[in-house]
C-alpha cells in the first residue's frame, strides 16, 4: 500500500487538510498526517484532527508522496529544520508532491521553486516569484513531481492531478 504524508499544523485549512486526507483514503492510500507535536490540531473553522507521527520521526524514503496544506500553519511549520528536512527529501527523490494555498510557504523555505512553474493563494504569489518559481494565476499547475493550487475552490483539479502523478 502506498504511504502519503500530509504536513500541518494548528489554523491548517479545515477543507484544505481534510479533503485530501479523505481523497487519498478513497483511493486506498494511508496517510500519516504529521506536524511539530504528536497532539490534537486545531484548525482555522473550529475542526481538529490527531497527528499520528512527530515530524522529527518522518523520513521521506518511508512515503511515496507528500500533502501540504494551506492556511496559517505553513507560517508555523516553515520554522522547523524537521519539516524543510522532509519535505527536501520527499521532493528531491522526484516523489509527487503537491501544495495548496499558503502550502508553497514550505517548499519557498526548503529552496525548492526556483524555475518551477506554480501557483498558490495570491498574497502568497509576490514569495513565490521571489523565490525564482514561474507564477500561474490558475486552478492547477503541474510541473515535474510538483502540482500546485491557490485555494478550496481548486482542490477537486489538485487532487485529480496529484492522483495522476502518484499512479505513474
Amino acid at each position: 500500500m502506498k504511504k502519503i504524508l500530509l504536513i500541518t499544523f494548528d489554523k491548517g485549512d479545515d477543507q484544505e487538510v481534510l479533503y485530501p486526507h479523505y481523497r487519498m483514503l478513497e483511493e486506498g492510500y494511508e496517510v500519516t498526517v504529521a506536524s511539530m507535536e504528536k497532539r490534537t490540531l486545531h484548525f482555522k473553522h473550529f475542526l481538529t484532527m490527531d497527528v499520528d507521527k512527530n515530524i522529527a520521526d518522518c523520513k521521506g524514503e518511508d512515503y511515496d508522496g507528500l500533502i501540504l496544506p494551506g492556511g496559517t500553519a505553513p507560517e508555523k511549520l516553515r520554522l522547523s529544520k524537521d519539516v524543510i528536512r522532509v519535505v527536501k527529501e520527499i521532493f528531491l527523490a522526484g516523489k509527487p508532491v503537491c501544495a495548496v494555498c499558503h502550502g508553497p510557504q514550505l517548499l519557498i523555505s526548503a529552496d525548492l521553486l526556483r524555475g518551477k512553474k506554480a501557483t498558490c493563494y495570491p498574497g502568497v504569489a509576490d514569495d513565490l516569484k521571489n523565490a525564482g518559481a514561474l507564477y500561474e494565476d490558475a486552478p492547477v499547475v503541474v510541473d515535474g513531481n510538483l502540482v500546485t493550487s491557490r485555494r478550496p475552490e481548486d482542490l477537486p483539479y489538485f487532487m485529480r492531478e496529484f492522483v495522476a502523478l502518484l499512479k505513474k
